[in-house]
């Protein structure tokens, strides 16, 4: 009895401690209280990180399937953005993760600096390209002249506060990487707090707020993320995380610099190749019409709100991985990984049991168009059942990103998704007959591939030498 009380006390102690912030040595002791200590804020983290899309998604849904349509497309786009944003946001949690492994606190401060620097740079072009470009690049994805029409605005705004996106995922990625795992999380929660209040004021209007629609949604978005960002400035300006940004550290870095343009480049190009392929299974869900586009888009919104707390687990692998091999200890950082996979494996387990049995009412959440939520059940249930192989494929990768090898899970995602994902989607939608639902299949199969790949790449052991 006493036991059982002090395990429940313990658990509650390590709890609040994880939500509330803790400098914990990650290198030492139990694995398993530092996977907690640092999965549970990411798992909250990444939580709220899927609520933007699916906040935007819930209250656009009543504008109808085109108004639904134009969001999907728009964020098939701006998913190149994430591309550059995760893709140093993968060099920054590497980098920094190392540098405090290692006690260089002030290593860990020069790395954010150089890579904010770069976000920064990066940002001014692909403002100015988006803004100009919106209905032509809604065009280039197959949208009807309607769908350019209500989504161009939309586009145009997330495109032009991209800085917002990028800053939002490089400073979470840096205080992931320094452990600092509660102040990422307080900072989405307050841009989601932000944006779940301002859409329904900005889409629909009230009062002297005028309605703006699908564009609303945008605004409303970019305006969340960006307190959000003013946050995050004031905890690494403050001295509040173990990065602390000081004013004689503002300055260009080439050694470190070329470290991160090699790290970030193949985690942009990582990136890209997997989310350019969802953008190629977006055009090929075009080809079925609006309904089965819309019924789509809500289902991947959804698929990534259940997936997200494992990326949060997989983030959580990635700091310990990155902190270990500082400290010298990479059986450690092994076991981590491990561990972390086969947790990330039952909960996604139980999350695709649950899912067969309320697919149909997760839809018609956000629509009640009889012809959309069918194709919308159809592949959350097809998709889920590859959710067990996915856990491992997940962890495994930020592992491997977390290690400062980026390139790797590159050449995973080029041949799982792009050799056999695609052509695999298209031959069971066009040429064999099955349509939508041939194109579920084939995310399934490739899902379930990338996992078997990666955990064969991770048991060589390359990772553990890789320079960082």
């Amino acid at each position: 009895m006493t036991h059982s009380y002090e395990y429940r006390r313990s658990l509650w102690h390590d709890l609040r401690a994880s939500i509330r912030g803790s400098r914990y040595d990650f290198t030492k002791g139990s694995i398993g209280r530092a996977i907690f200590l640092l999965a549970i804020p990411m798992v909250l983290e990444m939580f709220m990180q899927s609520v933007f899309e699916v906040a935007d998604i819930f209250f656009v849904g009543k504008l109808g399937a085109d108004a639904v349509a134009a969001v999907g497309l728009s964020a098939s786009l701006i998913i190149l953005v994430f591309a550059i944003g995760i893709g140093l946001s993968m060099a920054a949690t590497a980098m920094v993760a190392r540098r405090i492994g290692e006690g260089d606190a002030e290593g860990a401060a020069i790395s954010a600096v150089q890579s904010m620097g770069l976000c920064l740079i990066i940002s001014i072009p692909v403002a100015l390209i988006g803004v100009i470009y919106a209905p032509e690049l809604l065009g280039l994805m197959g949208a009807s002249e309607h769908v350019v029409e209500v989504g161009a605005g939309y586009c145009a705004v997330l495109f032009g506060g991209n800085l917002t996106i990028l800053f939002l995922f490089l400073i979470n990625a840096i205080f992931r990487g320094a452990g600092d795992a509660a102040a990422a999380m307080r900072a989405l929660w307050l841009a989601n707090i932000l944006n779940i209040l301002l859409d329904p004021l900005l889409i629909f209007g009230l009062g002297p707020i005028p309605a703006m629609g699908v564009t609303g949604a945008a605004v409303a978005t970019s305006i969340g993320r960006g307190i959000g960002v003013l946050y995050q400035l004031y905890i690494l300006l403050g001295g509040h995380s173990r990065v602390h940004l000081k004013r004689r550290l503002i300055r260009y870095d080439s050694e470190v610099m070329g470290r991160l343009l090699r790290i970030s480049g193949t985690g942009v190009l990582q990136y890209l190749i997997g989310t350019a392929s969802w953008m190629g299974i977006m055009r090929i869900i075009a080809e079925f019409g609006s309904a089965a586009l819309a019924g789509y888009t809500i289902a991947v919104r959804v698929i990534v709100f259940a997936l997200l707390p494992s990326w949060g687990m997989g983030n959580a692998a990635a700091t310990l991985v990155g902190q270990n091999l500082g400290a010298r200890q990479p059986d450690r950082a092994a076991r981590s990984v491990w561990i972390t996979s086969f947790v990330n494996m039952v909960f996604l387990g139980l999350v695709a049991v649950v899912i067969q049995f309320i697919a149909v009412p997760m839809i018609a959440l956000f629509t009640s168009d009889p012809e959309v939520i069918p194709h919308g059940a159809e592949c959350l249930r097809i998709v889920s059942y590859s959710y067990v192989f996915w856990a491992y494929g997940m962890v495994v990768v930020q592992a491997f990103n977390g290690a400062g090898d980026t390139l790797t899970p590159t050449w995973i995602n080029l041949l799982c998704f792009w050799v056999l994902q695609i052509p695999l989607a298209y031959a069971l939608a066009v040429p064999f007959g099955f349509g939508p639902r041939g194109v579920f299949a084939g995310i399934a199969v490739a899902q379930s591939a990338l996992a078997i790949v990666g955990i064969l790449a991770f048991r060589r052991g390359t990772w553990k030498w890789q320079v960082v």
